[in-house]
Protein backbone atom coordinates (compact mmCIF):
# COMPACT_ATOMS: atom_id res chain seq x y z
CA UNK A 1 0.00 0.00 0.00
CA UNK A 2 3.01 2.15 0.14
CA UNK A 3 6.04 3.03 -1.56
CA UNK A 4 9.09 4.29 -0.23
CA UNK A 5 12.15 6.54 -1.42
CA UNK A 6 15.01 7.59 0.32
CA UNK A 7 17.17 10.47 -0.77
CA UNK A 8 20.11 12.73 1.45
CA UNK A 9 22.71 10.23 1.10
CA UNK A 10 26.47 11.46 0.19
CA UNK A 11 30.18 11.38 1.41
CA UNK A 12 30.62 13.52 4.47
CA UNK A 13 33.58 13.62 6.93
CA UNK A 14 33.95 12.31 10.47
CA UNK A 15 31.62 14.77 12.79
CA UNK A 16 29.44 16.33 9.62
CA UNK A 17 25.89 15.69 9.11
CA UNK A 18 23.08 14.84 7.04
CA UNK A 19 19.62 14.46 6.94
CA UNK A 20 18.35 11.52 4.97
CA UNK A 21 14.52 11.88 3.97
CA UNK A 22 11.99 8.95 3.16
CA UNK A 23 9.51 9.96 0.75
CA UNK A 24 6.43 7.89 0.42
CA UNK A 25 3.32 7.49 -1.66
CA UNK A 26 0.13 6.21 -0.29
CA UNK A 27 -3.05 7.73 1.33
CA UNK A 28 -2.61 5.50 4.30
CA UNK A 29 1.41 6.92 5.01
CA UNK A 30 0.22 8.41 8.45
CA UNK A 31 -1.00 4.93 9.49
CA UNK A 32 2.16 3.58 9.16
CA UNK A 33 4.91 2.66 11.67
CA UNK A 34 8.33 4.05 10.37
CA UNK A 35 11.67 2.75 10.66
CA UNK A 36 15.51 3.30 9.32
CA UNK A 37 17.97 0.70 9.33
CA UNK A 38 21.59 0.37 7.59
CA UNK A 39 23.61 -2.33 6.31
CA UNK A 40 27.39 -1.81 5.80
CA UNK A 41 29.40 -3.45 3.05
CA UNK A 42 29.59 -7.26 3.80
CA UNK A 43 27.17 -6.94 6.98
CA UNK A 44 23.91 -7.67 8.28
CA UNK A 45 20.80 -5.02 8.20
CA UNK A 46 20.99 -3.89 11.69
CA UNK A 47 18.48 -1.30 13.40
CA UNK A 48 18.82 2.67 13.27
CA UNK A 49 15.64 4.45 14.58
CA UNK A 50 11.83 3.85 14.90
CA UNK A 51 9.04 6.23 15.28
CA UNK A 52 5.59 5.66 15.74
CA UNK A 53 2.55 6.38 13.26
CA UNK A 54 1.52 9.63 15.15
CA UNK A 55 5.25 10.58 15.95
CA UNK A 56 4.64 10.55 19.62
CA UNK A 57 7.16 7.84 20.25
CA UNK A 58 10.80 7.56 19.26
CA UNK A 59 13.30 4.58 19.52
CA UNK A 60 17.09 4.44 18.70
CA UNK A 61 19.88 1.95 18.65
CA UNK A 62 22.25 2.77 21.15
CA UNK A 63 25.19 3.52 18.61
CA UNK A 64 23.19 6.38 17.36
CA UNK A 65 21.22 7.64 20.45
CA UNK A 66 22.12 10.98 20.75
CA UNK A 67 23.43 11.60 17.26
CA UNK A 68 20.59 10.83 15.25
CA UNK A 69 16.92 12.15 15.59
CA UNK A 70 14.02 10.38 13.15
CA UNK A 71 10.98 12.66 13.05
CA UNK A 72 7.97 12.31 10.54
CA UNK A 73 5.79 15.17 8.84
CA UNK A 74 2.81 13.01 7.74
CA UNK A 75 0.94 16.25 6.17
CA UNK A 76 4.14 15.53 3.68
CA UNK A 77 4.25 12.14 3.59
CA UNK A 78 7.54 11.97 4.77
CA UNK A 79 10.10 10.85 6.91
CA UNK A 80 13.48 11.88 8.04
CA UNK A 81 16.92 10.85 9.81
CA UNK A 82 18.86 14.00 10.95
CA UNK A 83 22.54 12.20 11.72
CA UNK A 84 24.53 14.22 13.25
CA UNK A 85 28.36 14.04 14.57
CA UNK A 86 29.16 10.91 11.82
CA UNK A 87 31.27 8.72 12.44
CA UNK A 88 32.90 6.23 10.03
CA UNK A 89 31.20 3.46 11.38
CA UNK A 90 28.19 4.90 10.71
CA UNK A 91 29.38 4.18 6.98
CA UNK A 92 26.16 1.84 5.10
CA UNK A 93 23.59 2.14 2.46
CA UNK A 94 20.66 2.94 4.87
CA UNK A 95 17.02 2.24 3.90
CA UNK A 96 13.52 2.98 5.35
CA UNK A 97 11.02 0.63 6.57
CA UNK A 98 7.20 0.90 7.18
CA UNK A 99 4.78 -1.41 9.00
CA UNK A 100 1.49 -1.33 10.27
CA UNK A 101 0.80 1.08 13.30
CA UNK A 102 0.48 -1.65 16.13
CA UNK A 103 4.20 -2.06 15.48
CA UNK A 104 4.79 0.49 17.46
CA UNK A 105 8.59 1.46 17.40
CA UNK A 106 9.99 -2.43 16.91
CA UNK A 107 13.66 -2.56 15.63
CA UNK A 108 12.88 -5.84 14.02
CA UNK A 109 13.42 -6.51 10.87
CA UNK A 110 10.23 -8.71 9.75
CA UNK A 111 7.27 -6.59 11.18
CA UNK A 112 8.13 -4.15 8.45
CA UNK A 113 6.64 -4.76 5.08
CA UNK A 114 7.34 -2.38 3.03
CA UNK A 115 11.22 -1.02 2.20
CA UNK A 116 12.91 1.93 0.40
CA UNK A 117 15.72 1.33 -2.04
CA UNK A 118 18.12 2.43 -0.13
CA UNK A 119 20.42 5.60 0.09
CA UNK A 120 24.22 5.37 0.67
CA UNK A 121 26.18 7.24 3.60
CA UNK A 122 29.88 7.60 3.23
CA UNK A 123 31.68 9.32 6.48
CA UNK A 124 35.55 9.62 6.25
CA UNK A 125 37.98 9.61 8.86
Amino acid sequence: QVQLVESGGGLVQAGGSLRLSCAASGRTFSSYAMAWFRQAAGKEREFVAAISWSGGRTYYADSVKGRFTISRDNPKNTVYLQMNSLKPEDTAVYYCAAGPMWVGVSSSRNVYDYWGQGTQVTVSS
